[in-house]
Parts: C-alpha cells; sequence; structure tokens
C-alpha cells in the first residue's frame, strides 16, 4: 500500500521550489532497461533527421511532393493520434457530467495521455510545414481567411491543449505543494471540462471536415459527406480502446503507485468501457453500411481496393465489436484487450486510407513514406512515451493524491 503522503509533499515543508525541481529533475529506477535500450537510439536517430529537414528542407528526409504534400506525419502523427486522443473527453464526460464515479481513478491519466498527445501532434505539424514559421496563419486567418476549416481546427487545438492542461493542473499543483493554487484550479476543473468536451467534439469532426474538399482525390469508398460524423463517432471507441490498452500497461509497469482499492476497481473499468465501444461501434458500423448502399458503389467491391476496404469494415470494425460483446457479457478484461489492439490497428488503416493509401490512388506514381519519417514518427511517439513516464514517476495522476489535497476539494 502507497503512502499518499508521498515524497513529492516535500516542497510543501520548505523546500525552494528550484531546489526541488532539481532534485526530480534526476533520474529514477534503472538506466538500461529494454524500453529505453531500443527507444534512445530512435530518438537520437529522429532528432538528427529533424535536425536535417529543418536545414535542408522538408524534401530532403521525406517523399511528399506538390502533389500529394500530406503523408505519414499527418495521416499518423496527427488525424490518427488525435483519434486515439479521443479517450479523454469521453472519459471527462462520464465522470464529470454523468457523474460515474466508478471511472474517476482513471481521469487524471486519460487527461495526460490526451494532453500529450495533442501538444506532440501539434508539434508534428511544424515538421510537416515547408514553412513552419507560417504556422501561425490558420490562427490568425491570414491568407486563408476565417472561414476556413483550417481556422476552425487550429483553434479548436489551441483551445483545448489550454483546457486540458487546466485539466490537469491541480496534479501539477498537488506535486509541487501549491495548496492555494491547487484550490484555485479545482475550482476551474468543471468549466475546463465542459469547454474542452465542446471543443472536442467539434475539431474531432473538423479533420474530417478538411477531406471533403478532397472528393477527387480520396477514394470513393472512404469518401462522402459523411467523413465528419464518422471522425467523431469513431474517435469514441479508438479514444477508449486506447484507454484500455494504455491503462493495462499502466497498471502493470506502474503499479507501485496504484492503491488495493484502485487494483480491484480496474477489472470493473475495462469491461463497463467495452460496452461503451461496442454501442458506438455498432453505430459506426452501420452509418458506414448505409453510406455505402447509398452511394452505389457495389462494383467497386470486387477490385483489389474494394477487398481491402471489406478488411478493414468487416475484420478491424464489425470482428472488433462482437469481442467487445463477448467482453461484456463474459466480463473478460483479456478479450477487452484484444478487441482494444484490434480496435485500434483498425483506427490507424481507416486514417491512413483516407489520407494516404487512398488520397490520389490512381495517380501514376503513388507515395510512400521514407524510412526517415518512419523514423521520426517513432521518435516522436518515444519521446512522448518518455515524457509520460516521467510525469506518471513524480505526480499524483496514478497514485492517490496528499490529504490536504483532498480536502481542498
Amino acid at each position: 500500500m502507497i503512502n499518499t503522503e508521498y515524497t513529492l509533499a516535500k516542497n510543501s515543508k520548505g523546500i525552494k521550489t528550484w531546489e526541488f525541481l532539481k532534485q526530480e529533475f534526476k533520474p529514477k529506477g534503472k538506466l538500461l532497461t529494454p524500453f529505453n535500450i531500443i527507444s534512445l537510439p530512435i530518438m537520437l536517430l529522429g532528432l538528427v533527421l529533424i535536425i536535417i529537414r529543418f536545414w535542408k528542407g522538408i524534401g530532403s528526409i521525406t517523399n511528399l511532393t506538390q502533389e500529394v504534400p500530406w503523408g505519414l506525419w499527418i495521416g499518423f502523427d496527427v488525424v490518427t493520434g488525435v483519434a486515439f486522443a479521443g479517450g479523454a473527453y469521453v472519459v471527462t464526460f462520464m465522470v464529470y457530467i454523468m457523474n460515474l464515479k466508478k471511472y474517476e481513478s482513471i481521469v487524471r491519466v486519460t487527461v495526460l495521455n490526451g494532453f500529450l498527445a495533442y501538444v506532440f501532434y501539434a508539434g508534428a505539424l511544424l515538421l510537416d510545414l515547408g514553412r513552419p514559421w507560417n504556422v501561425i496563419n490558420p490562427i490568425i486567418g491570414n491568407s486563408f481567411g476565417t472561414s476556413s476549416v483550417l481556422f476552425l481546427v487550429a483553434w479548436h487545438f489551441l483551445l483545448y491543449m489550454i483546457a486540458q492542461l487546466i485539466e490537469f493542473s491541480p496534479a501539477i499543483a498537488e506535486w509541487l505543494g501549491k495548496k492555494r493554487a491547487h484550490k484555485i484550479l479545482s475550482r476551474m476543473t468543471i468549466a475546463a471540462v465542459i469547454f474542452g468536451i465542446t471543443l472536442s467534439t467539434l475539431h474531432q469532426s473538423g479533420l474530417g471536415a478538411l477531406y471533403l474538399m478532397a472528393k477527387d482525390k480520396i477514394h470513393p469508398l472512404w469518401y462522402s459527406e459523411f467523413i465528419p460524423i464518422m471522425f467523431f463517432v469513431s474517435s469514441i471507441f479508438a479514444g477508449l480502446s486506447m484507454v484500455i490498452f494504455e491503462g493495462s500497461i499502466s497498471f502493470k509497469v506502474f503499479s507501485d503507485q496504484i492503491s488495493e482499492k484502485a487494483h480491484q476497481k480496474h477489472k470493473g473499468i475495462i469491461v463497463g468501457l467495452t460496452k461503451i465501444c461496442a454501442v458506438t461501434m455498432f453505430a459506426y458500423f452501420f452509418l458506414q453500411v448505409l453510406v455505402f448502399v447509398h452511394s452505389q458503389n457495389w462494383h467497386l467491391l470486387s477490385t483489389p481496393m474494394g477487398f481491402w476496404f471489406l478488411i478493414e469494415l468487416l475484420g478491424f470494425v464489425f470482428l472488433p465489436m462482437l469481442l467487445f460483446i463477448y467482453s461484456y457479457k463474459n466480463n473478460s478484461p483479456l478479450m477487452a484487450k484484444i478487441a482494444a489492439i484490434v480496435t485500434m490497428v483498425g483506427i490507424i488503416i481507416n486514417r491512413l486510407n483516407i489520407t494516404v493509401i487512398g488520397f490520389r490512388w490512381d495517380a501514376v506514381s503513388h507515395y510512400y513514406p521514407s524510412w526517415m519519417e518512419i523514423v521520426v514518427t517513432l521518435a516522436v511517439i518515444f519521446t512522448e512515451l518518455w515524457i509520460f513516464r516521467w510525469i506518471i514517476n513524480r505526480m499524483p495522476v496514478l497514485r492517490e493524491s496528499p490529504l490536504w489535497a483532498k480536502e481542498n476539494k
């Protein structure tokens, strides 16, 4: 059983904040772990490639062209990553709006995961811009105008990151031992949650709306006027699948920080999330079938892209939906984890089908990401995981809050 008045509270006992931070930035635990051995070389190589990218231009390490300006860094880092970050707005809605206290223990770790995802994937946008200093243009409406979808998405990204930071800020105040700040920030949480949920539902669909302007470039089996709705609905089960997957790993890796009470609730939380995943996946599958029937693209099913479309829909939507139903009915966390992994693979396939694979599918020369693009993507993911681990090991995210923080609520 862990001590709720953990060492982080030392900062509230006379230690200067600067000295406290110096202590906290010192490495904790073993350095030569399998994860570190694998991730560090990739992160260092990724850093070198990023320097080359900004030094010699985006074409020096990518296969992007004027005809295909968006590739892996947009399709995976941004569009797919934002879908996986959807668990934050779903879980906060369940806990703060629906008052489902059963899921309260996973709120902070889910919000942290969502916040880091947005920060890193928004940062990845700078890598993909030929002139990264022009990133301010969509925010101020310059060259695009305030009616642009990019203007909408840019502001949603910016404001939602601020809202998530406010939602997570009480944990930072507890870490620093700032009781007064904690009290103020805790009172701001519910307003930030409501604001964040509103923004998230808008920009999840807003990302899909970007591709409404590419009707002639996206394969007919993946294009429809309902892409924004599909992006929004799929972000619900994509985000919760990530919560199940990431939560299962965190509960093993950081088990020493989790109370016995939270351990006992973990199985029920996973199984409870499977019900929501199954319902939203059914809605998504039903909508996809309706859109397909309405589009009258039956003849395309006999083509290679048609087979690929059926594999995505049946193998990575319908099948995991059945697995989630089985998990819920049989109270099986293992089946829930398997379903979550299959679902996550399906989301990656779907987003890449729209943004990369099915984008300009009929072009003479197709875009394929270079090995350097893949390394940079892996470097971004590993860097995010390092920071996630650093925060978990120091802040009250999985562990219980100190007694004074509970009294402040």
